[in-house]
């Protein structure tokens, strides 16, 4: 059989996550500049911890090893959950970030970059989302998932 097309999507998301929590994280210990306070910096910490350490393997794991944890309803809640979460956070930081030309230094620089991975998470979250509601909108009529269904293969 081959590897279903999420299974590389759900490891880039766990590696964005982590890249978005090494960037924030940098920024949050440089104690000395005012974005290390900033809401907005700790919420796209969380979003890196919650998607690498909670989401993604929820997503991944549980409908293969744990077929009862994978309910049809929580999974698209999951995915959608974690979409808003991202789009919020990636709008929240571009709105605070100042231009590039007035962008200077390695804080700065690593905030945009933590923007840059958010959105791209954002983009990834929202393609697995609308495949998650649609394998939702497939079970519904028929009572059982397609056997070509990508998504939430085990369920």
């Amino acid at each position: 059989m081959a590897l279903p097309w999420i299974y590389p999507v759900r490891i880039v998301q766990a590696l964005f996550g982590v890249i978005v929590i090494g960037l924030t994280g940098y920024v949050v210990s440089t104690y000395y500049w005012a974005w290390s306070y900033s809401d907005t910096v700790n919420f796209l910490l969380f979003l890196g911890c919650w998607t690498a350490f909670v989401a993604v393997p929820y997503l991944a794991i549980s409908p293969i090893w744990f077929p009862r944890l994978a309910h049809h309803y929580v999974m698209p809640a999951v995915e959608v959950i974690t979409m808003i979460f991202w789009f919020a956070g990636f709008i929240a930081m571009g709105a605070m970030l100042p231009p590039p030309r007035a962008c200077h230094g390695s804080v700065c620089s690593s905030l945009q970059a933590a923007t840059v991975f958010a959105a791209l998470e954002w983009v990834f979250f929202a393609v697995t989302s609308y495949f998650s509601i649609v394998d939702l909108m497939n079970h519904r009529r028929g009572g059982e998932p397609k056997p070509h269904s990508n998504v939430h293969m085990g369920v």
